[in-house]
């Protein structure tokens, strides 16, 4: 690994490189977006948080990219869980877009946590909690949050299975995905999906929301 690691980016260089995300943000927003770039970046050299190390791809494929998907659905004032929460994104980086959302991050590795619990106590970020748990033997009540949210990590089916029983009536699940996996999702049973939505500046990967159907019973994955 290269001993010089950049840490910062300018204030310019976070409000032009996350603007084709449809993102329009405050100095405050920039100086906790700033914060977070340099704890990431810090914290990675010893933890696998992000496999992008340059600080201006890392502002557009997880800030930008996350961020993304408050032009496409309603986030403001939301229970939202992040499952495998990892470095915090979407989670950490759509409460620093919607400063009203209350965020459930779920997230196994006990490391992550601490980096993410680090991330939340510096930036003063609040209604945020961390939980050391693996979401599928998480039990939670029906109504547990509004919105789900999934990037990069796969098991698409045990997502889908868990996040049925956990959303609220009319709540949605948001999901990061290639263009094979989007086609494979859509087709999943008891789900409505929207159309799915090219992330800008992307060539294949895309965003896929959804909601369960009241009227079908999801089927176990073969």
């Amino acid at each position: 690994m290269n001993a010089k690691v950049q840490y910062s980016v300018t204030e310019d260089q976070v409000r032009s490189t996350v603007l084709p995300f449809q993102v329009s943000l405050t100095n405050d927003q920039i100086s906790k977006i700033r914060e977070y770039l340099r704890l990431l970046l810090k914290w990675n050299q010893s933890l696998s948080l992000t496999s992008v190390v340059d600080p201006v791809e890392i502002l557009a494929r997880h800030f930008g990219e996350s961020m993304f998907v408050s032009s496409l659905i309603p986030v403001k004032n939301c229970r939202l869980a992040d499952l495998g929460a990892g470095g915090g994104f979407p989670g950490l980086a759509l409460k620093i877009a919607c400063a009203n959302l209350r965020l459930i991050l779920i997230e196994s590795n006990k490391k992550k946590c601490a980096f993410l619990s680090e991330v939340v106590r510096s930036l003063e970020l609040k209604d945020v909690q961390v939980l050391p748990l693996r979401f599928e033997e998480t039990r939670v009540p029906a109504d547990f949050a509004d919105i789900i949210t999934a990037r990069a990590l796969g098991r698409f089916p045990d997502i889908l299975r868990w996040a049925k029983g956990a959303l609220a009536r009319r709540g949605h699940a948001i999901l990061w995905l290639g263009a094979e996996d989007t086609t494979k999702v859509s087709a999943t049973p008891g789900w409505i999906w929207q159309p799915a939505v090219k992330i800008p500046e992307s060539q294949r990967r895309y965003v896929l929301i959804g909601r369960p159907n009241p009227g079908e019973s999801l089927q176990p994955s073969r």
